[in-house]
């Protein structure tokens, strides 16, 4: 098991990739795909679950809950009052008192409502909750959502579902730099490089959901996600050379032709 563990608030994870459950062409393809990527937290959107009813059938009965966290997310919410209230929803079921915490401010892009967001922030984690919202990769708000409690800042890479990779690259490097709290690239990725470039720029972990589900192989793309995230992190630690203008040899000069035939010329 890796020692390399990933801690949000009260838990630890092995994995640094999240996956959701949305978008696979059935239940069984999203449960070995989940295996294949070795998530142990996966997201649920709230509206999605029978809340009325838990013995019916539904996508949790397809996710090994004895190996895999649930964290209910705000998916379709639209103000933050819609958003709390889902989140207590999902609490009073007995779903968790964590939340991935979406209020979306524009039906298109599917952009946050920062503003919204950081208001149903502060209540919620006045109510107990543990509170991972998903925002713009906009260091200022990233760093007014940890002042109000965030456990956890998820900024997007590019819009849901674009599969556009990482946009702003210097965005993730500061909001990195300056949190004390984990910080999860959510939202954009398309495939495995765009994973890995995330845990270069230093990201705790990846949440993703559409490069998987929609993947022409899911579970081979999800294979392919845990390799990423695992390599991109080990590169992130290893530390990166140097960005250079001009080449630089990989190889000493001493010993060379050269070297030697000037050394001649000398004697």
């Amino acid at each position: 098991m890796s020692t390399d563990l990933l801690t949000i608030a009260d838990r630890t994870f092995r994995s640094r990739l999240i996956v959701g459950t949305g978008k696979y062409p059935s239940h069984p393809v999203m449960a070995e795909a989940h295996r294949a990527s070795g998530a142990d937290m996966v997201t649920v959107a709230v509206r999605r679950v029978n809340l009325s009813d838990r013995s019916a059938e539904s996508l949790l009965n397809h996710i090994d809950q004895s190996k895999i966290f649930i964290l209910p997310n705000t998916a379709g919410c639209y103000t933050a009052e819609d958003a709390i209230r889902t989140a207590r929803l999902a609490r009073e079921v007995g779903l968790s008192n964590w939340v991935k915490l979406e209020v979306i401010g524009d039906e298109r892009t599917l952009f946050p409502d920062n503003i919204a967001l950081l208001e149903a922030t502060r209540v919620l984690v006045r109510e107990g909750f543990v509170v991972l919202p998903y925002t713009n990769d906009d260091p200022v708000i990233c760093r007014k959502l940890e002042e109000a409690g965030a456990a956890a800042v998820m900024p997007l890479g590019a819009p849901i579902g674009s599969g556009l990779g990482i946009q702003n690259p210097n965005n993730i490097l500061i909001i990195r730099e300056q949190a004390r709290v984990p910080v999860i690239v959510d939202a954009g990725v398309g495939t495995a490089s765009d994973a890995a470039i995330a845990m270069e720029l230093g990201a705790d972990g990846v949440l993703m959901n559409t490069a998987i589900a929609l993947a022409g192989n899911p579970v081979a793309m999800a294979t392919a996600m845990k390799l990423a995230v695992e390599a991109g992190r080990l590169a992130y630690g290893a530390g990166r050379i140097a960005r250079r203008s001009h080449a630089s040899a990989s190889s000493p000069t001493d010993g060379t032709i050269a070297a030697l035939a000037g050394s001649v010329r000398r004697v």
